[in-house]
């Protein structure tokens, strides 16, 4: 058992060799999910040193990663859950480029382009066959904007035949495309984020989640008992193509998802990353 002292110590030197170190098989769990190593620099420096147990909320450790990878960390689009979007009024064989940023608070980091087309992926959430009240993304005869693409508005949708929503219909304005001059006549309370059904790549997604249910494990018995049964899931999910260029290790801001990691299995052909942190805390009340 190594005291926090010796601990801070290590992560100073950034002591830790290769994915699969020994030594330091938490540090080495913690770079494979992706907390870089100035991100545990900073929660070192804010946590200090004491003679005396204490507990140290979870939520400080991943503000840290959050601060730090928010400043390093390239953006990319994934759709985690998702549902197809077709647009009516598109050709079957369209296809053309949108322009998104690398980094928003870094122009010098310039733009990718992303591909659009007649089908596209959406997440699950943001469409809605009874949307509640303030609910702002595609329901039938709402208007959104596809970021960094254009304004749309829902016509319909089809279910499979379980029931579950599978497809949604909708119609684009021509001159609505962001980067436009068009763009700023349309003014939509919703921003959905996509990616291409026909470049996008599948890809595996490990979440990470709490690995105690509780906030002090064992605290009424035995802390298996606070085991969280969802602190890991696997999940099948698109990715925009770039991301099929990931190395072990590189890690992205999936926009509104949070920062992940490629894992060091990854590869272009079987792409897998793993959540470093969500965007916010969930589990604060």
């Amino acid at each position: 058992m190594l005291s926090k002292r010796k601990l801070i110590q290590l992560v100073k030197e950034n002591h830790v060799d290769g994915w699969d170190d020994p030594r330091m098989p938490t540090l080495v769990g913690a770079r494979r999910r992706g907390y870089p190593a100035q991100g545990l620099h900073l929660f070192t420096d804010r946590i200090g040193v004491s003679k005396a147990d204490s507990w140290i909320d979870y939520s400080i450790l991943e503000d840290c990663m959050r601060e730090t990878l928010n400043e390093s960390s390239l953006r990319k689009v994934a759709v985690l859950n998702p549902i197809k979007l077709i647009i009516l009024n598109l050709e079957i064989d369209h296809t053309e480029m949108c322009h998104a940023p690398n980094h928003p608070q870094k122009k010098e980091l310039g733009s990718r382009d992303v591909t659009l087309s007649r089908e596209l992926w959406i997440e699950r959430e943001d469409f809605s066959e009874d949307p509640p009240k303030g609910y702002f993304r595609l329901f039938v005869g709402n208007t959104v904007r596809l970021r960094y693409g254009y304004v749309v508005k829902c016509t319909g949708f089809d279910k499979d035949e379980q029931g579950l929503v599978k497809t949604v219909f909708c119609e684009h304005f021509s001159d609505s495309k962001s980067g436009t001059d068009g763009a700023d006549n349309y003014k939509v309370k919703g921003n959905i984020h996509w990616v291409d059904a026909h470049t996008s790549i599948k890809a595996d997604v490990i979440l990470y989640d709490r690995l105690f249910s509780i906030e002090h494990p064992g605290k009424d018995g035995d802390f298996i008992n606070d085991l969280n049964p969802e602190s890991k899931t696997i999940i099948e999910v698109q990715v925009e193509r770039s991301a099929a260029e990931a190395k072990a290790g590189d890690c992205f801001q999936f926009e509104r998802h949070g920062y992940f990691a490629a894992d060091p299995s990854s590869t272009a052909q079987n792409l897998v990353f793993n959540r470093t942190v969500t965007l916010r805390d969930r589990w604060k009340k």
